[in-house]
């Protein structure tokens, strides 16, 4: 066979593979070659991130051609928005280790009940903390470190974001919901819908409203992502299909879910809490303040455009671990979260490589303030370090996660986040005076606890035995 013949049927088995993966078959991942089904259920889940990922950048691109104090306002919001995503991620999770456990034992009347119990739970949740956001907008700016002209011109931003958090919450957990089934292309599409809307209506709003704009821009299009997922959970044809009696309330599964998004919550509000109080020590350390602050921003939104698919890989083992384990098989999913945790090893590798040498280009696009791209060219740089350790560490949490164990991670990151990182970053940042370059190198630090925490605990098995 000549070299040409071999290369085109290689390309045709490539696309083949990434044809069958998007294209929303259902398939018994309980089964069969695990490579193939990391493979089949990485490919849309890291698409899917890809595009959650564009969404942390749409704004602070064009944000950024406003001015600093603009890209401050959005990253203070953001910071504290973490708070909401590390929720509707609580939820999310919960759904998923539910949904894929049910799908695991054959069971799709179970899912679909599920998935509708954590629907109802969502939205309890949101009504409070849309109401508190939007009320305390210009005291969250101020809180975090945002200065008097931020507070003045950025609080408008931030009671739209607050009040339309709804559609993150749920864009969330429906999106958690056909992870579990293992139903991600379907995910994918929703979020590809939505950023897609975000990407049109973002530069044309700010254009006519400004700020205001990109907060109207952002929430439209995570609102007719969330359409979409309704429509094919009410009216689709996947393994999932809702009914309105399926809504009827359920306390005793209702406490189960809140159980593990409980603790699922707690996992992310740690982590995202140590990231706010990192964005404060950043403010309080730097010489210019908003120049500061919108560096570690641009920064942390390059971060998430590369960490995203990472977690798409992540989300992968945790599916395969939930379904898994309803099939009474147990092996197959720790070997699912082996094969997933080597996979994404090696793309962090390439994006740690990528990061040392073109952070200068990179920040370059997405903004244009010299003091700006100072801070966040020495973030990207200095974080990029511990990618490795961070795309094996996730997987492992994850895995924990799909198997409904949220309590471990969440007393990992306990530990390492609060007992251990903001300590650490302190004390390099202003006792030692190393600025925001002592909270970036605490960062990588941070990372290198956690993954070995989980790799011993994981090592025990005991993720295999939790009942949900």
């Amino acid at each position: 066979m000549s070299s040409d013949q071999t290369t085109s049927g290689s390309n045709n088995s490539v696309y083949s593979v990434i044809k069958q993966a998007l294209s929303g078959e259902h398939r018994d991942y309980t089964t069969g070659s695990i490579r193939r089904a990391v493979i089949f259920l990485s490919i849309p889940m890291i698409l899917e991130m890809c595009m959650e990922s564009v969404f942390a950048v749409v704004d602070i691109f064009f944000v950024g051609r406003i001015g600093k104090e603009a890209v401050a306002t959005v990253g203070l919001t953001e910071s504290v928005l973490t708070l909401v995503y590390s929720m509707a991620m609580g939820l999310s999770m919960a759904a998923t280790a539910m949904v894929a456990r049910r799908t695991g034992e054959k069971n799709p009347e179970g899912a679909a009940h599920a998935a509708a119990q954590a629907i109802n739970l969502a939205l309890g949740v949101t009504v409070v903390v849309s109401l508190a956001g939007f009320l305390l907008a210009p005291d969250i700016l101020r809180l975090m470190g945002g200065s008097p002209e931020t507070v003045a011109n950025g609080a408008i931003y931030t009671r739209i974001m607050f009040g339309g958090s709804v559609v993150i919450m749920l864009l969330y957990l429906i999106n958690g919901i056909f992870r579990g089934a293992g139903n991600a292309s379907m995910a994918m599409w929703s979020l590809w819908l939505a950023n897609g809307f975000n990407i049109l209506l973002c530069p044309l709003l700010i254009h006519y409203f400004g700020l205001k704009g990109a907060a109207i821009a952002t929430t439209v299009g995570r609102g007719i992502g969330v359409i979409y997922q309704l429509y094919h959970l009410f009216r689709g044809k996947g393994i999932i299909r809702i009914s309105a009696r399926s809504f009827k309330p359920d306390l005793p599964l209702l406490k189960a879910i809140a159980k593990v998004a409980w603790t699922g919550t707690t996992q992310f509000l740690i982590q995202s809490g140590s990231w706010i109080v990192l964005v404060w020590i950043v403010a309080h350390v730097a010489i210019s303040k908003d120049a500061a602050i919108a560096g570690y921003q641009v920064a942390i939104r390059i971060f998430i455009f590369f960490l995203l698919p990472a977690w798409g890989m992540s989300n992968a083992a945790a599916t395969l671990v939930g379904q898994n384990l309803g099939a009474q098989r147990p092996d197959r999913a720790e070997q699912s979260v082996w094969t997933a945790a080597r996979y994404n090893g090696i793309f962090m590798f390439i994006v740690t490589l990528l990061f040392l040498f073109g952070s200068d280009a990179i920040v370059s696009f997405m903004n244009k303030d010299p003091e700006v791209q100072k801070v966040a060219v020495l973030a990207l740089r200095v974080v990029s370090l511990g990618y490795i350790i961070y795309g094996v560490g996730m997987v492992l949490t994850n895995a924990f996660n799909g198997a409904g164990d949220t309590r471990t991670p969440t007393l990992i990151n306990i530990f390492c986040f609060w007992a251990f990182q903001i300590p650490l970053a302190y004390i390099l940042a202003m006792a030692l005076h190393l600025g925001p370059l002592g909270v970036f190198i605490a960062i990588p630090v941070t990372e290198l606890a956690v993954i070995i925490s989980s790799y011993l605990i994981f090592r025990k098995g005991n993720w295999k035995k939790v009942k949900i």
